[in-house]
């Protein structure tokens, strides 16, 4: 059965498998950013990547529908912290302090992927102090 916890964790990483399908569709330009790549010339190096991310992804799903202890703590890190950095890291991109890594769409959306990704991390933490890992927060 999975639970609440689970359930958040699962639709996050769903929702963001999609968005990158989706960003790859209507920019891959920022796809070639983020691997040091020249823009458009290299459409099969996106989609190894976009295959990397998600064997990744669909890894860290099956550690969270079996409940792996190391699964738990490596997305709770990825979550509290990853996220913590994001959000002032778009923000600072936004007023151009830091280079941007893309468009301004993209530095808003991922400044909202951190602030959800730290909400779920949150949620993750008040869960395990009552329970343990992957306890229902």
């Amino acid at each position: 059965m999975v639970n609440r916890t689970q359930s958040l964790v699962l639709g996050f990483f769903g929702f963001a498998w999609i968005s990158l399908i989706v960003i790859l569709l209507v920019d891959p330009a920022i796809y070639d950013e983020a691997m040091r790549l020249p823009a458009g010339e290299h459409p099969l190096a996106d989609l190894v990547f976009l295959g990397a991310i998600s064997v990744l992804i669909a890894l860290l799903s099956v550690g969270v529908l079996r409940r792996w202890r190391w699964t738990f703590w490596l997305v709770l890190a990825a979550f509290l912290i990853g996220g913590a950095v994001r959000i002032p890291a778009s923000v600072l991109e936004l007023v151009g302090i830091l280079a941007p890594a893309g468009p301004p769409w993209y530095l808003v959306f991922q400044a909202l992927l951190g602030l959800v990704q730290v909400g779920i991390g949150v949620l993750m933490l008040s869960g395990y102090r009552r329970a343990g890992p992957w306890a229902v927060f």
